[in-house]
């Protein structure tokens, strides 16, 4: 699930997998193949990753827990996988031509 967390943040935070491939010093293609699950990202890879997006190395292995084959808190992945879907639906939402939408503060209340 590393694919899926990795690709999420990027997009996210609106970088091509170029421009943040140059950010954490790896070639584009293995980010590509990170991205589609053809490769596992190395632990250096992922403190890139912590270091360049400011957030601990256990939130994104966090979202990557997944073994068919050992014990794990399947709440804790159902929670990551809910948190994942909603990281990925703001991130398609301002991936839209307009932009993200903003809101009006004093329509907030």
């Amino acid at each position: 699930m590393y694919d899926r967390a990795l690709k999420t943040i990027r997009q996210y935070h609106r970088l091509s997998q170029s421009d943040l491939a140059e950010q954490l010093h790896i070639s584009r293609s293995y980010l590509n193949e990170i991205e589609r699950n053809k490769k596992e990202p190395s632990l250096e890879v992922l403190h890139k990753y912590a270091h360049r997006f400011d957030v601990p190395v256990s939130s994104i292995m966090l979202f990557a827990e997944q073994s068919a084959n050992t014990t794990y808190d399947r709440a804790r992945v159902f929670f990551a996988d809910k948190i994942l879907k909603m990281l990925e639906w703001v991130a398609d939402d301002t991936d839209d031509e307009h932009g993200p939408t903003k809101k009006n503060p004093s329509n907030s209340r």
